[in-house]
């Protein structure tokens, strides 16, 4: 799976699922303060990406994560084009 369709999946999901206002979702946007992501938000998200995605998010490869460009190259390396 390329990186643009990876982006754009995790767009679509942000907006349809989480509610996330589309002008907000930049690659600098901070997942918690900038896109409102909560722990029940993850919960969502840990679903929808095991279904778009076809892997399970494990919380401690999340540890680092506070960008939305850092959780789209945590997807990339489990999915990306090898």
């Amino acid at each position: 799976m390329k990186r643009e369709e990876i982006e754009s999946t995790v767009k679509n999901f942000l907006i349809e699922e989480i509610e996330v206002e589309e002008k907000n979702i930049v690659p600098e946007a901070l997942l918690k303060d900038d896109l409102g992501i909560d722990s029940l938000d993850f919960v969502d998200i840990v679903v929808i990406v095991e279904r778009n995605f076809g892997f399970k998010i494990k919380p401690e490869e999340m540890a680092g994560v506070r960008t939305l460009s850092q959780f789209c190259d945590y997807i990339e390396s489990k999915v990306g084009d090898k």
